[in-house]
């Protein structure tokens, strides 16, 4: 274990205390005199006690969030492997088209007539997205994935009572599905049936028939799923959904890695959401608000949410009714986050269709080359196929020598990386799911794999305790995650010994 310092610190990294341990309520940064003789305005809601709130000075201020910042890992650091959220690089090229002026600067309530290069581009993005799924409509509105599969599922709904088939209300569901499938079709009004899942982590036609009946109204696949395979009886599935008269949503959270190659209109999709931080460069969490478009077929076209945009003579509009649609509703306020659509745009034009393509190949091609480097060493369920833009490795061949997947996780840490998805998809125990994306080099993979590789060994060479006690090296230790997602303290209160609590905690 590292050795103690005097001052907390370790080399150059500094230690940092909460806020609230190093403020003081009775000072604050900038000190306003109290205001003589003016009216409140507050109606009697005036503070009757000043505020606990921590007081620094400037320089103070800066250095903690600094500090703090230090702390996070990110893709600026080292390669990110969180499988299933795709954590890759941002070009800065995108970010610097979304501050410019007439984009960045937008309010939702301007005159249509200022904002038509917004409109203009919000349309261009639109056609490019219509062009490479191969579907003829998107909604453009939806703010994040979950929030474009509701939107896929109210077009099916609104699509079935208009054929007077309202009482379908059914959809298939495979047990390897995003957990948001089963609960977007449960808050649209639909019950979910499960299609179990085979040892080949695929889901197969005959599962499918055997669920098929007239009160099914959908089915939703995530194509390449969750074990990182791409779906090979696609087509045939689609088409006996849609013999049997329902409609196939197609989750698209794993676009990126057939993007430019596979048109999921081809393969039968009829509603389609994108997430755009996973496919075409929008910042994914703390760099949102998020972005679902959600692409349509012919059949579903006509109920996608108002506004639409509709150009009259060099004029773009927003319509709230247009000739010939039977919308189902709006799904906000307004209608979408210009940011996000910029990054897209600006990201599919530098790249081109040949660019896009290569994202695709370069994403599967990068996740098998560490298939292929960790499967001598790990238990790969899958692993005696190609995989596509995800490496899924489970805990089964170190388990029985004593260390699990969220040991591995913690070690991972101490190692200077952020940790693999644990324990997704839910359908392989113990899983460790890995997607280094299209952005990496050989020489990070190559490094991340060796790291990989030496734990495996610590693993076989019996030091068990090792991984018991992992990570040593972080500012905190490892801490009990169930107990910190159930009894979370969301509430500071001076005279909590924070510092005691972390020395608990280590």
């Amino acid at each position: 274990m590292t050795p103690p310092t005097t001052s907390g610190n370790r080399g150059l990294l500094q230690a940092e205390p909460l806020i609230f341990e190093t403020g003081h309520a009775t000072g604050a940064g900038v000190d306003l005199p109290e205001p003589k003789g003016a009216p409140t305005k507050l109606n009697g809601l005036t503070r009757k006690a000043a505020l606990d709130l921590p007081g620094l000075s400037e320089p103070e201020t800066m250095r903690h969030f600094v500090r703090l910042s230090q702390k996070n890992y990110a893709i600026d650091l080292g390669l990110f492997p969180l499988g299933s959220c795709t954590m890759k690089h941002n070009p800065r090229l995108n970010e610097r088209a979304a501050r410019f002026e007439g984009f960045a600067d937008l309010h939702p309530l301007q005159p249509v007539a200022t904002v038509q290069g917004a409109l203009e581009l919000m349309d261009e993005l639109a056609h490019w997205l219509c062009t490479l799924t191969g579907m003829p409509a998107v909604a453009l509105s939806p703010k994040a994935g979950a929030h474009g599969e509701f939107c896929g599922m109210l077009a099916i709904k609104a699509a079935l009572e208009a054929r007077g088939e309202g009482r379908r209300k059914r959809v298939l569901v495979p047990s390897s599905a995003h957990g948001t499938n089963p609960a977007t079709a449960a808050a649209a009004g639909f019950t979910v049936d499960e299609i179990p899942a085979r040892d080949d982590g695929r889901v197969h036609l005959d599962d499918v028939k055997a669920k098929l009946g007239p009160d099914v109204a959908a089915i939703m696949i995530t194509n390449p799923n969750t074990c990182g395979l791409f779906e090979p009886e696609i087509r045939r599935i689609a088409d006996a959904i849609h013999e049997a008269g329902a409609y196939f949503y197609c989750d698209g959270a794993n676009y990126n890695a057939i993007v430019g190659k596979v048109r999921p209109g081809d393969l039968g999709v009829d509603a389609m959401h994108i997430n755009l931080h996973k496919t075409f460069s929008t910042p994914h969490g703390g760099g949102g608000p998020g972005a679902g478009p959600t692409v349509l077929s012919a059949a579903l076209a006509p109920f996608a949410p108002v506004p639409h945009i509709v150009l009259r003579g060099r004029t773009r509009e927003l319509r709230e009714h247009a000739h010939g649609t039977q919308a189902f509703g709006r799904m906000c306020a307004f209608h979408g986050q210009m940011g996000m659509f910029t990054r897209a745009l600006a990201y599919m034009l530098s790249h081109g269709s040949d660019g896009l393509r290569q994202v695709a190949e370069d994403a599967v091609l990068n996740a098998n080359y560490l298939l292929a480097r960790l499967k001598p060493h790990f238990s790969a369920p899958f692993g005696e196929r190609p995989c596509m833009h995800e490496v899924l490795l489970d805990d089964s061949s170190i388990k029985p020598k004593g260390v699990e997947t969220i040991d591995m996780a913690k070690a991972l840490l101490d190692e200077g990386y952020h940790p693999f998805t644990t324990y997704f998809p839910l359908v392989v125990h113990g899983a460790m799911l890995i997607e280094p994306t299209e952005t990496e080099p050989k020489r990070e993979l190559d490094r991340f794999a060796e790291v990989m590789i030496a734990l495996a060994g610590r693993v076989n060479a019996g030091e068990v305790e090792f991984f018991k006690q992992a990570p040593k090296l972080t500012p905190m230790r490892r801490l009990d995650d169930t107990r910190a997602a159930r009894q979370p303290k969301l509430r500071w209160r001076r005279g909590d010994n924070s510092a005691g609590a972390r020395q608990a905690a280590e």
